[in-house]
């Protein structure tokens, strides 16, 4: 991938860009099996890759400079600000958004952000697109209410030229510190759902569901766990931390039991929507902390399907799935020394099956899917 603001040394966000793909991959996959090097090469299928580069479906840009002449980009720790609006990442989609969007910011006054003298209103645009018709979510992150009078009066000069943007909400974070949003979510648009669709699957997304940003990898990681689960004679299955239900969606089958858990109610209710649509009535979605609930159940289901934040699912949910023992645990992992560390947590499950994912070219990130087997000692 070539990328101007890599070679002039403005951006080095893609730490591995030097890197051959080759070499990338053949690095990631020699970790992963380094960090499981008690099990049998035979059993790592070979990488899964998508495209290299105008992959990402989503931008997370921090506003700064001024409303005359805003920068979408990120800040350097000594607060020199990095536009991206030409970021090869992004596909071509994004570019024409992102230079409307800076008209949008004088037009509505939408004084950026000063992180040093901790004054000025927008603080992040959060792009997001759907491969399914091509449209968007739009999100202003803003320090405060202030400017939302200006911002809705503004909005259909925005909305007239880029009809894309079916969601658009402004969420509230007050906070000087690093944090992407806060709590509040205002709605702008009527609709505030985007539909995506992989492998014929429809999942919602709204304002703070989180969605991987890969959509081809994101895909084929659903495609592999729908396969290897299809292979088991699961009659009833949890998914764990589930998001807008991905996962379990895509294993499902029409006389399956299927229980979903996560803690955000907005990605619950995306889940609930998806399946309604599919029209499976075995399946319930629960907004609820996964480890809270699995340790209150006393049912135990064929298979445990966990999604866990780059954490991992700690020693309590692995002790209570030790002494739980479904037949089998469907781990996904965007970290795999943390996923490492909680299989070493469980030493009646065996690997059986292990898959690298190449959700973040350019850079030393990968998912993986790891399927695991109860075999008592």
């Amino acid at each position: 991938m070539q990328c101007a603001l890599y070679a002039n040394g403005t951006c080095r966000s893609c730490q591995w860009l030097e890197k051959e793909y080759s070499q990338q991959v053949a690095e990631k996959q020699a970790h992963l099996q380094g960090l499981l090097a008690n099990v049998d090469s035979a059993l790592f299928d070979s990488p899964f890759c998508g495209k290299q580069d105008a992959f990402r479906n989503k931008a997370k840009m921090v506003v700064s400079g001024s409303v005359e002449r805003p920068l979408l980009g990120i800040l350097h720790r000594d607060g020199t600000a990095v536009d991206l609006c030409q970021c090869p990442l992004y596909p071509s989609s994004f570019f024409p958004v992102f230079d409307v969007l800076k008209q949008f910011i004088l037009r509505a006054g939408l004084t950026p952000y000063n992180v040093a003298r901790q004054r000025g209103e927008l603080k992040y645009l959060l792009l997001t697109e759907s491969g399914l018709e091509g449209k968007m979510m739009l999100r202003f992150v803003l320090r405060s209410d202030t400017k939302l009078p200006q911002l809705r009066a503004a909005l259909p000069w925005l909305s007239a030229r880029l009809p894309q943007l079916e969601v658009i909400s402004a969420n509230i974070q007050p906070v000087h510190m690093a944090i992407m949003e806060g709590d509040v979510e205002i709605p702008l648009t009527e609709s505030q759902v985007l539909e995506e669709r992989f492998n014929q699957i429809s999942l919602f997304i709204r304002p703070q569901s989180f969605f991987q940003t890969h959509p081809e990898v994101a895909s084929a990681l659903y495609a592999q766990a729908r396969d290897w689960v299809a292979e088991l004679n699961v009659e009833s299955m949890w998914d764990l931390f589930c998001g807008v239900g991905g996962f379990g969606l895509h294993c499902a089958t029409p006389t399956m039991k299927l229980t979903g858990i996560e803690i955000n109610e907005e990605a619950i209710a995306c889940a609930q929507r998806s399946a309604d649509l599919l029209g499976l009535s075995h399946v319930s979605f629960q907004a609820l902390d996964s480890t809270q609930f699995s340790t209150g159940e006393t049912e135990i289901p064929d298979l445990v399907l966990v999604n866990p934040p780059r954490r991992g699912i700690g020693q309590e949910l692995c002790h209570y799935l030790s002494q739980m023992s479904p037949k089998h645990i469907l781990y996904s992992s965007c970290n795999a020394d943390s996923m490492a560390k909680d299989l070493s947590r469980l030493p009646n499950y065996h690997v059986v099956r292990v898959r690298l994912f190449d959700m973040f070219p350019q850079t030393a990130h990968y998912e993986v899917l790891t399927l695991l087997r109860y075999q008592a000692l």
